[in-house]
């Protein structure tokens, strides 16, 4: 592709040489560079693209994006404002824009974001319809699964995927939109049909500093809805209504609580599952928890708004199931229950808490194994045990992801959170698999074990190393 081609679709401050050259491929990793690539130079938060211009231009890079051109260095330079959204500009152009040849539906919000989307994905296929899914577990074209790094990829990689699934003929794609993504650019240029809201609590702070700044970063990908978009949103979420402010999307609710265009309430629930009201209609549906009422009612209105028949939309809910690691139910030989769930927020853990207490109702123990992720948001550890503590007549904590912290220094800024009375239920054990070991050990007949934090993830992150690991084979294990 020639680059005048390509920088059609950004606007240029500066430019210096050449710019009608065959460029080969497009890069922001320097490492990747050969010849003829156009490198684009992005801040990122750990390292500068722009101190690895001379190796780029070394190893063969013909054109350079940048935000500062370097004087001692010979190639052509395109000057920009903001390189990260240059690129992704460029690599939706790279790709032909692959966008706009699909129905491109975003989630955004704390929780409920892979289970939505994968939802609907599974849905939209059960319709007929070939469709795409991007979101932390995996991601799929069509019917292949493409392994997931990030809850949402790089520009690259994303409008790649978004590529592949034009080619795989796929008319739908739906695709978690994680706050680092907006404030990183990840998503600019995309075309997006429709976007979702489910809610927002206390996370990624050691990212974003503030609250208000995560709201505000979650609220950006609303702002850049075209007006032929759909916006749905969570108004049971106090800041729900904070997304559709500044929005040129046509504006759409749900809720449990109050009047909405999406209304659901549970009639009925137990471990197998729920029987919901929905817009007036009763319906059976396997899953557990007033969360999971919002996200089938996000799900719902999703479909509705995408054309389809309210009573199809119904019945297909019914046959859905739960996406792995999400209130995931185990049921012991020994009569006990376990619950593993991804819950790693202090609201997304009270929320699973909740629910198992409500359907309990007083019956046998909650024992809840849970940690927190090492070089993550300090501020929550304690509100977690905390939040644990209040709901549990047990509690273990214990390692999640360290990474390069030491396990037993999170675990203490975890009980930093709990009182004298709350120390009588807790148990601190480093090693998860003991810690898992001791809990199904400690359960009688009629007890539920919450097995916390990594759901779905079949790893463990200690240092730098990934080691296999996987709460529901170690539960099984168990057994």
């Amino acid at each position: 592709m020639k680059l005048n081609e390509l920088l059609e679709t950004i606007k240029v401050l500066n430019q210096v040489g050449a710019t009608d050259l065959d460029i080969a491929s497009i890069q922001f990793d320097s490492r990747a560079v050969a010849a003829g690539d156009l490198f684009i130079a992005v801040r990122g938060t750990s390292s500068d693209g722009h101190d690895y211009i001379s190796m780029a231009v070394e190893k063969g890079a013909v054109a350079i994006v940048c935000e500062e051109i370097p004087k001692d260095v010979k190639a052509t330079f395109i000057q920009v404002k903001d390189s990260a959204e240059a690129l992704a500009l460029l690599a939706s152009a790279w790709f032909g824009f692959p966008s706009t040849k699909v129905t491109l539906v975003g989630v955004t919000g704390t929780n409920g974001k892979t289970t939505t989307a994968t939802l609907l994905y599974e849905m939209f296929r059960k319709f007929g319809h070939k469709a795409g899914l991007l979101s932390t577990v995996c991601n799929y074209v069509d019917g292949e699964a493409v392994e997931a790094t990030h809850t949402t990829p790089d520009p690259l990689e994303l409008n790649q995927l978004l590529a592949r699934m034009v080619d795989a003929g796929c008319e739908y794609a739906f695709m978690e939109v994680s706050s680092h993504a907006i404030v990183q650019k990840r998503i600019a240029g995309l075309d997006f049909d429709g976007g979702i809201f489910s809610n927002i609590t206390r996370d990624h702070i050691d990212y974003h500093k503030t609250f208000e700044n995560y709201i505000a970063a979650k609220k950006a990908f609303f702002d850049e809805l075209s007006a032929d978009a759909f916006a749905l949103t969570n108004i049971d979420d106090k800041n729900g209504l904070v997304m559709l402010q500044n929005t040129k999307a046509t504006k759409k609710t749900y809720s449990t609580r109050t009047i909405a265009d999406f209304k659901g309430k549970i009639l009925e629930e137990s471990f197998e599952g729920m029987l919901l009201e929905m817009n007036g209609k009763e319906i059976a549906v396997p899953f557990i928890g007033k969360f999971n009422v919002y996200n089938l009612l996000a799900v719902f209105g999703t479909a509705v708004l995408l054309g389809k028949d309210e009573l199809e939309v119904l019945r297909v809910i019914s046959t859905l199931h739960s996406v792995s690691g999400r209130f995931e139910t185990l049921r012991a030989p020994k009569g006990y229950t376990v619950i593993v769930d991804y819950a790693h927020t202090p609201d997304a853990l009270t929320n699973v808490i909740n629910t198992i207490n409500d359907i309990r109702d007083g019956a046998g123990r909650l024992i809840t194994v849970a940690g927190c992720g090492g070089n993550r948001d300090k501020g929550k550890r304690p509100m977690m045990a905390k939040e644990a503590a209040n709901g549990s007549e047990q509690v273990i904590i214990t390692s999640d992801n360290p990474r390069k912290e030491d396990p037993q220094d999170i675990i203490n800024d975890m009980l930093a959170g709990l009182d004298t009375t709350d120390m009588k239920k807790v148990i601190t054990i480093v090693d998860r698999r003991q810690a898992i070991k001791t809990a199904c050990a400690l359960a009688q007949p009629g007890d539920v074990i919450l097995v916390a934090g990594k759901g779905h993830e079949d790893y463990q992150i200690i240092g730098d190393v990934k080691h296999h690991f996987d709460d529901r084979e170690e539960v099984k294990a168990c057994f």
